[in-house]
């Protein structure tokens, strides 16, 4: 653990990437770089950056970043990235995505594969975010793949969504009513030079009226990225719900719901490596699943054997102190 302290006091990128390093590839001591950097109470605001392939998020991240490094602030940026389905790591990289912010001083990069759950977060999203909050970044930005489920994954990790979108939005209109609605803070046109912008912007409006949302009303502004056209007020925006956060409790209130959101995966993680190892150790267990597969017994009963056997295994260990 004192190791670990003075790469967490060293401040500098290459100690913070090997922590990183450590924590996506889940090895033993990433439990304690977690433990410990869970004691470093950090105060970054996070940023959720999500919408549609397409829309020119990575873009917009860059010029976002670009602008609040030129303050000072230090920046931590997460990239969801879909998986090499032959290399399980993450397709588009770093460099591919944001070469102008590789060079850009007070900012961290780091790209995370989705390993094939192409509708959320990559698994270590969390850890990681966590690892960039104790290391003091003032801002971390989420940019997302933007498929699927992916809208609503990373409303677990963010304080502020932003939702991207570009003029013409036809089908994904449809996609925003199922939903997104109820999660976004920030709505952008982006590349709001094409032809539609305006009519993108009163369909959104119209939407967030018939939404009858409460409380926090969502801006909606247009963007040109490639010409950081509309990155300053969009930046203003995202400064504005944090302090709506803050003067409602709702900052601390999300954090809260974070913190037990985070507990819940972990039990069900640490709890479903358990039973796979249970399932490996104990003979008999691969001929219950192979009648299974066979289709000799329903999955519900074995479930309930392995899980009893668990229990009573540990039970037996303990001296009683699991319930049963």
């Amino acid at each position: 653990m004192e190791k670990i302290a003075e790469y967490f006091d060293k401040k500098d990128d290459v100690s913070l990437g090997k922590l990183l390093k450590e924590v996506e590839n889940e090895t033993p001591i990433s439990f304690d770089i977690l433990k410990h950097s869970s004691m470093r109470k950090g105060k970054a605001h996070i940023v959720g950056i999500t919408g549609p392939p397409g829309s020119g998020k990575s873009t917009l991240v860059s010029k976002i970043c670009k602008q609040l490094a030129a303050k000072g602030l230090q920046i931590g940026v997460v990239c969801i990235d879909p998986t090499s389905p032959f290399t399980q790591g993450a397709l588009l990289g770093d460099r591919i995505r944001m070469q102008e912010l590789a060079k850009t001083p007070n900012v961290f990069i780091k790209s995370l594969a989705t390993r094939g759950n192409l509708g959320g977060l990559a698994a270590s999203a969390a850890d990681v975010v966590q690892v960039l909050d104790a290391y003091e970044k003032d801002v971390i930005l989420i940019e997302t793949v933007g498929v699927g489920q992916v809208e609503f994954d990373v409303l677990g990790i963010a304080d502020t969504i932003v939702l991207v979108n570009v003029p013409g939005l036809g089908d994904t209109l449809q996609t925003l009513k199922a939903g997104i609605m109820e999660i976004a803070d920030l709505y952008v046109i982006n590349q709001a030079d094409r032809p539609g912008a305006n009519e993108s912007v009163k369909d959104l409006k119209m939407m967030i009226r018939e939404s009858g949302k409460v409380g926090w009303q969502p801006p909606i502004l247009q963007t040109v990225a490639t010409e950081e056209k509309g990155v300053k007020e969009l930046i203003e925006s995202i400064h504005e719900h944090k302090a709506h956060l803050k003067s409602t409790n709702l900052w601390k209130e999300k954090r809260q719901e974070r913190n037990v959101a985070r507990l819940d995966t972990m039990i069900q993680g640490l709890l479903s490596r358990k039973v796979e190892e249970y399932i490996k150790e104990e003979d008999g267990w691969q001929h219950r699943i192979q009648e299974v597969k066979e289709g000799k017994t329903d999955p519900f009963t074995v479930s309930h054997e392995i899980v009893n056997g668990l229990i009573h295994k540990n039970n037996s260990k303990s001296g009683g102190r699991y319930v049963k």
